[in-house]
C-alpha cells in the first residue's frame, strides 16, 4: 500500500481531472481510516503539489452547497516525476 499522498498523485496521474471530493470517493476504500484522509489534509497536499509544479488548476465550480470546488489536473512535468518517483 502506497503512503497516503503518494497514492493521492498517483490517482491524479490517472484521470483528466478531479476536485478533491473525487480523490477522497476514489481513494476512501483503503485510506479512510487514516488519520489525515480529511478534506482540509488532502487539499493542502494538492495545493503543494501545484506549487511544486505537478498539479495545475483546470476549472472552478460551485457543488451542491454553493461551495467552491477546485478541479486539477497533472501537467506533463507531474506525469515524469510522479511515475519515475512513486511506483506501484
Amino acid at each position: 500500500m502506497l503512503p497516503l499522498y503518494y497514492a493521492l498523485m498517483k490517482y491524479y496521474s490517472t484521470v483528466d481531472e478531479a476536485c478533491v471530493e473525487d480523490a477522497m470517493e476514489a481513494l476512501k476504500g483503503t485510506y479512510s481510516h487514516f488519520k489525515q484522509f480529511k478534506k482540509s489534509s488532502l487539499t493542502e497536499a494538492i495545493m503543494t503539489a501545484k506549487s511544486n509544479g505537478l498539479l495545475d488548476e483546470s476549472r472552478f465550480d460551485l457543488d451542491a452547497n454553493n461551495e467552491l470546488r477546485v478541479y486539477y489536473k497533472v501537467n506533463d512535468y507531474g506525469k515524469k516525476m510522479i511515475h519515475n518517483y512513486i511506483k506501484g
